[in-house]
């Protein structure tokens, strides 16, 4: 088991003290969350609460996640990056694909991509993206972003995106990008089985593993038969024995706030970094 340590919401100077901790710890990677307004007002439901409230007010923290994982590449060796989730299809590919490609160069591909395909219309309409087909739309920047990837020429044909021979100018990844895929509709499990890998939502164990076994459904039906990655955040899985359950049902990472069991969800840099390493005591070394 791998574990992943949340960088969502956290102010900009705490994280590289997180970062260092986190590697310390022996986390294998550091995830950070998506959004780039607050709408005061929202024009869709956030989809993840009973009452389509959001989890997360006007004061929260969002970062740009490809610039953290740029900056954080330059102070850790080992820690790898990636989202929680990035909204892929309320941007220009060449740009994501771009800004993406740059991290992975700066930490010598220690990059995952986790993509969704979003829920705030009025996000997309801001910065000039269609909402209403953005999971086909995402669906084909992915296509157009591995090509691109690739460092040849390329072209592409599609229903959204259309070019004549191009080439996306250095850097290039010199390892392939993994790219995961976040969210519980039957359409997200159906674009993960088509990827690498995997994200749960904050969800019981229970409906993460029946998610998992969802998706290994779609895999088999593609003729998929290698292995995926799956990272979970289970609401009711905090120990050795949780996280063992997970394993078990075929969860190979795990994504959490490791201060919030010790000293719940404070603004207290010390304790963050205690939660940190005290979970890295209690369950990351005995996980080994």
């Amino acid at each position: 088991m791998k574990f992943v340590i949340s960088g969502a919401f956290q102010p900009p100077q705490h994280l590289v003290p997180i970062a260092l901790a986190a590697e310390e710890a022996g986390y294998e990677a550091m995830a950070f969350s998506d959004h780039a307004i607050y709408p005061e007002t929202l024009d869709t439901p956030y989809p993840y609460t009973d009452d389509g409230s959001r989890r997360y007010d006007e004061n929260s923290e969002f970062p740009d996640a490809w610039v953290v994982a740029g900056a954080l590449a330059a102070v850790t060796k080992r820690l790898r990056f990636t989202t929680n989730v990035f909204v892929l299809p309320m941007r220009n590919p060449f740009l994501a694909a771009k800004a993406i490609a740059t991290a992975a160069a700066i930490s010598s591909d220690r990059i995952t991509l986790t993509v969704g395909v979003g829920w705030s219309k009025v996000e997309f309409e801001l910065l000039g993206q269609d909402f209403q087909r953005r999971g086909a739309r995402a669906d084909e920047m992915l296509e157009v972003m591995q090509k691109l990837w690739s460092g040849e020429m390329v072209e592409h044909d599609g229903e959204f995106y259309r070019f004549d021979r191009l080439k996306l100018t250095p850097p290039i990844p010199e390892k392939r990008i993994p790219v995961w895929v976040g969210g519980i509709s039957q359409p997200a499990l159906r674009r993960a089985a088509r990827n690498d890998g995997w994200l749960s939502d904050l969800q019981t164990t229970a409906e993460i593993l029946e998610c998992v076994e969802t998706v290994r459904a779609h895999r088999e039906r593609l003729g998929r038969s290698e292995s995926f990655d799956v990272m979970a955040s289970a609401s009711d899985a905090g120990n050795v024995e949780g996280y063992q359950r997970l394993g078990d049902g075929g969860v190979n990472h795990i994504l959490t706030m490791p201060w919030a069991f010790y000293h719940g969800l404070t603004d207290d840099l010390e304790k963050k970094i205690d939660g940190i390493q005290r979970f890295g005591d209690d369950v990351i070394e005995k996980m080994r």
